[in-house]
């Protein structure tokens, strides 16, 4: 676990500078572009997994080989160099993290907030909508939701946003009426 911490401070540390010098070079539409790109190469193609996994490549042979992809991708100089220097610094391993982190800081610099949103049965379009709404009136910010059907919650629904959590799910009240009665028994 706190393996993963690091790998995420890292990354996230990573995105920052990226996207600072980004801000600077007014490029940052190029460069989601291209990490976009490249989220989708790496989904698609084994062997680029693999040479960013692999620890018996050395940092000059990992170097080279993703600058030779950027280059055939067409990506901005800003994100060559930065692919780059992740292989330099041996940092490729984490590429997941860091586009991960790419994509949450370029939408905490848009005033983008997400949500997960477990329910019980599926929201209809007017739902989501009511609902996406509801919680961007109560952060202050545009609130993306990602909904997930989660069929033990019974009825209702859990919504997470960053480390807030409000569940407002039958189970939950279920167990909560449960104790009341308990404890008043015990009395």
């Amino acid at each position: 676990m706190a393996s993963t911490s690091k790998t995420g401070q890292v990354a996230s540390r990573y995105a920052a500078a990226l996207i600072d010098m980004a801000e600077k070079a007014d490029s940052i539409a190029k460069v989601e572009k291209d990490f976009a790109e490249l989220e989708a190469m790496i989904a698609s193609s084994a062997d680029l997994q693999s040479l960013i996994r692999n620890p018996l490549m050395n940092r000059h042979q990992q170097q080279a080989a993703m600058l030779a992809i950027s280059a055939k991708a067409g990506f901005s100089p800003l994100t060559n160099n930065f692919l780059g220097v992740l292989a330099q610094n041996r940092r490729l391993p984490a590429m997941d993290a860091v586009i991960r982190a790419v994509k949450a800081e370029l939408a905490r610099r848009r005033g983008v907030v997400d949500a997960r949103v477990q329910t019980a049965f599926a929201l209809s379009d007017e739902q989501t909508k009511a609902l996406q709404k509801s919680l961007s009136d109560a952060m202050g910010s545009h609130v993306t939701l990602n909904v997930e059907v989660n069929r033990d919650l019974l009825g209702g629904l859990i919504v997470t946003v960053g480390s807030r959590m409000i569940d407002d799910s039958v189970r939950r009240k279920l167990e909560r009426l449960k104790r009341a009665m308990t404890s008043g028994q015990a009395a």
